[in-house]
This record gives structure tokens, C-alpha cells and sequence, in this order.
């Protein structure tokens, strides 16, 4: 089968498209044919070496979209079967395997396509938005880089619980509009955010802000948050650590909640299935949909983490097996 395979750290010209074994099954595990795959900023922070050491070779992605080729006898899953899953060794590849635990059927009336886009930022931002960050129809909210996957698909489930000021952040105000399209009531950029926020609420602040940015922008959000007000932290796409002092938090009631999808599908996978279930029919019923900025075909993923690192696009970027 094909792959993209790494062989050392670098630019996008390090991803190979070369011949692989197909992978063999192993204990809970299903074989899956790959349809598409997404491209998360997460493959791109990997292959680059941001996200430690590599035990290389390896093949990057997070998801994927396909039909189940292989299964157990005792499997609830049967060859044939239209899935999600994450696969344990990369999805950039014609063919991947994932423990049972780390796929779900999705409906015929579910496109592959449509399906790609969501495991990863579907899944995440339903747990950000009513498990860590606990929203509720009155609070004010704040959802940074919401013209990226994540962001713009926690401006949608944000506006279909009713919240009642969904502001989201951008690098870029020509994005504003795209933004307000899903559902945010006002868009900011990094710069003017926080002064912004304070403006828009008399000097109350936001109840929630949704930070994958971190850098200068976590201690903006801190400037910004209430008192009581939750910041929820799941990322660090500035390449920058995010600070805050105890001083912070403890006079004025606030917390800081941290969240990783990562670490969850390795220590409590158990956890994903239930908000996998309810996307997965948010996504079939169009109550959700993630603009596709645009596939490419697998043997072009160099192109696709171009596209991705240039940020100048809107939603998200899918490779076709």
C-alpha cells in the first residue's frame, strides 16, 4: 500500500510517499481501507519536531474516514462497515488500524468527505464546550482561532445551545465574516480582543475562553476573564507556553481547566464513544458542517501542511487515500 512516511524532522518536504505493508491486526484491533484523512495543526507541529522526540520512521494523522476491511470474528465490527476511527499509527495511508475502542460506525447518509473533517475537532469541542468549559445559554464566551477547525466547530455547537454572545478571535479580520456565518456575534482579532471583551460586557469580562493559541494570548485572557470565569486551555499553536500566576486565579475565583484529546484516547478512551455518537448525528442531520478548504490527493500532503501552515484558509483541509 502507499504512505507517507518520515524519516527526520523538517519541512514539509520531508513527508515521503512511498510503499508500505499494509498493517497486520492485533488483539481489539480493526483494519480499516482509508477514504480521507484530515490534516490537524497537530501533524504539522509533529513533523517539525515540536511534540518531542520521533521514533522514527513514522506516518503522521490523527483520523480518518473509511470502510472496515478486516475485523475479529467477536468484533461488533464486520468488513464492510462505514467508520471513524483513530488510528494508532498515523492516518496518512491507504490502509490504518485502530483499537474498537477508537472507532464508530457512522449512516450511509454521512459522506466519507463530510465525515473526515469532524473525529478530531467534533469530538474535542463538544467535550471543550459542555464536559471542561461547562457553558451555559447566559455566559459570554470566548473561542480563540475560531476559523480553524476546532474554533469553528465550537462557534457551531455554541450557537446551537442558544449561548448567549459567542465572540470568537482571529489572525485575520477578512475571516470575520466566515466567522459570523457559523454563528460567532462578534470577531476580534489577538491584538484588540481583550480590551474588546472588557468593552462589550461593561468591564464583567467573559465567563469562558476556549485558548489553543497560548503565548501572549493566554495572559490577554486572563485580562478579559470574569470573576468565577473558566480559562480552558488545549493548545499552544504559537509555539509559545502560555503563563499565569496563582494570584491570577485565587482572589478574583477563576480557574484554569487544561484538556488533550490525545491524552484521553490513550488513558480514558471509554470517554469518546458517547460524544462521538451525538456528533456523529449533528454532522448526518447538517445541523454542523465544517467548510472543506480544500483535498488534496495523498500523494501531495506536502502541499496540504503548506496550505495549513500558511493559515490562509477556512475550515478544514482533507487528503484522499
Amino acid at each position: 500500500m502507499k504512505a507517507i512516511v518520515q524519516h527526520e524532522f523538517g519541512d514539509a518536504d520531508v513527508l515521503l510517499y512511498t510503499d508500505v505493508e499494509i498493517p497486520k491486526l492485533g488483539e481489539n484491533e480493526v483494519l480499516i481501507k482509508a477514504e480521507y484523512t484530515s490534516v490537524n495543526y497537530a501533524d504539522i507541529k509533529k513533523r517539525r519536531g515540536n511534540k518531542g522526540k520521533g521514533n522514527f520512521p513514522f506516518t503522521l494523522g490523527l483520523d480518518v474516514a473509511g470502510v472496515v476491511e478486516e475485523a475479529p470474528s467477536d468484533s461488533k465490527y464486520r468488513k464492510g462497515d462505514r467508520v471513524i476511527a483513530f488510528p494508532k499509527a498515523g492516518s496518512y495511508a491507504e490502509y490504518v488500524i485502530a483499537n474498537e475502542q477508537l472507532v464508530f460506525k457512522i449512516p450511509d447518509r454521512l459522506s466519507f468527505e463530510k465525515a473526515a473533517t469532524m473525529p478530531t475537532v467534533s469530538i474535542l469541542s463538544y467535550m471543550l464546550l459542555h464536559e471542561i468549559g461547562q457553558v451555559s445559554e447566559n455566559d459570554v464566551i470566548v473561542i480563540h482561532s475560531a476559523a480553524g477547525g476546532v474554533g469553528s466547530t465550537l462557534v457551531q455547537l455554541a450557537s446551537l445551545e442558544g449561548v448567549k454572545h459567542i465572540i470568537g478571535t482571529v489572525g485575520d479580520l477578512e475571516k470575520e465574516n466566515y466567522v459570523k456565518q457559523l454563528g460567532a456575534h462578534s470577531v476580534y482579532t489577538y491584538e484588540t480582543f481583550a480590551c474588546e471583551v472588557l468593552q462589550v460586557t461593561k468591564e464583567k469580562g467573559a465567563n469562558v475562553i476556549f485558548d489553543s493559541v497560548a503565548g501572549d494570548v493566554t495572559s490577554k485572557s486572563l485580562e478579559c476573564l470574569s470573576l468565577y470565569g473558566t480559562l480552558v486551555q488545549f493548545g499552544n499553536s504559537s509555539g509559545k507556553a502560555g503563563s499565569f500566576k496563582t494570584s491570577d486565579v485565587h482572589s478574583s475565583c477563576r480557574n484554569v481547566k487544561g484538556f488533550s484529546l490525545g491524552t484521553t484516547r490513550k488513558y480514558a478512551p471509554e470517554r469518546l464513544a458517547p460524544v462521538a455518537e451525538k456528533v456523529i448525528q449533528l454532522f448526518a442531520e447538517n445541523k454542523i458542517n465544517l467548510k472543506i478548504a480544500e483535498v488534496f490527493p495523498l500523494c501531495k500532503a506536502a502541499d496540504a501542511h503548506k496550505l495549513v501552515e500558511s493559515r490562509q484558509y477556512e475550515g478544514k483541509v482533507l487528503l484522499k487515500s
